[in-house]
């Protein structure tokens, strides 16, 4: 007897690994300009960190607002991001991400990919080579700059319970890590970006285009 041929079935896909976007800061060793604020290519810097949340592969993008968030959303362009407010933002980046988390309960998203609005040097191809190490709900995954862990880091939703109940201050989710070090999976990012911070007056060079070399002197015959 003849069998009917049995249809291929798909793997189901996985879900989405979601962007959270962490631009609260008030910037105090700025003297207080707010980070998300600082002009970066002509445009707040929040912008250019949203595009590359999304250009590495996640959706939803959840953006935590704080300091000045009324005028990040007057003059920021983020179409399809979910701005997010944490007014306990001056008790650091705790607030920001227990915050961040509560805001992606209900969204379907299998991991929160978290990058800091203040790392410019990170941009689309170290958040695609964390979000591709993404395995399940218990994933956790950290970028490395010459193996020392860095941001990206990634948090499977498995883990965003623990992780809002640990963060306090400006510690964010390092002691909820350092007591998993075993279940890191750490991806080299070195070769692909630079996880310097915007952190005090000196380091604002670093949002400017580069000098254009000078003019070659003219030649003249002899």
């Amino acid at each position: 007897m003849n069998g009917t041929p049995a249809t291929p079935v798909s793997p189901s896909p996985s879900p989405p690994v979601a962007g959270l976007l962490l631009a609260a800061g008030g910037g105090r060793r700025l003297g207080g300009r707010p980070k998300a604020l600082l002009t970066y290519r002509g445009r707040p810097l929040v912008e250019h960190a949203a595009r590359v949340l999304r250009a590495g592969g996640c959706g939803p993008v959840h953006v935590v607002l704080g300091a000045a968030a009324d005028e990040v959303r007057e003059r920021a362009a983020l179409p399809g991001c979910v701005l997010v407010d944490n007014p306990r933002w001056p008790e650091g980046m705790g607030g920001s991400l227990r915050a961040g988390l509560d805001s992606l309960a209900g969204t379907g998203a299998g991991a929160a990919l978290v990058l800091l609005v203040d790392q410019p040097g990170i941009g689309a191809a170290a958040v695609a080579r964390v979000v591709a190490a993404y395995r399940g709900p218990y994933s956790l995954v950290s970028a490395a700059y010459g193996g020392r862990r860095g941001h990206p880091v990634l948090f499977g939703a498995g883990h965003w319970a623990g992780i809002a109940a640990a963060a306090a201050g400006d510690r964010g989710a390092r002691d909820y890590l350092g007591a998993r070090e075993a279940e890191i999976t750490a991806v080299e990012c070195g070769d692909v970006a630079e996880a310097f911070d915007i952190d005090t007056a000196e380091d604002l060079w670093r949002l400017e285009p580069p000098s254009p070399p000078p003019p070659a002197s003219p030649t003249t015959s002899p």
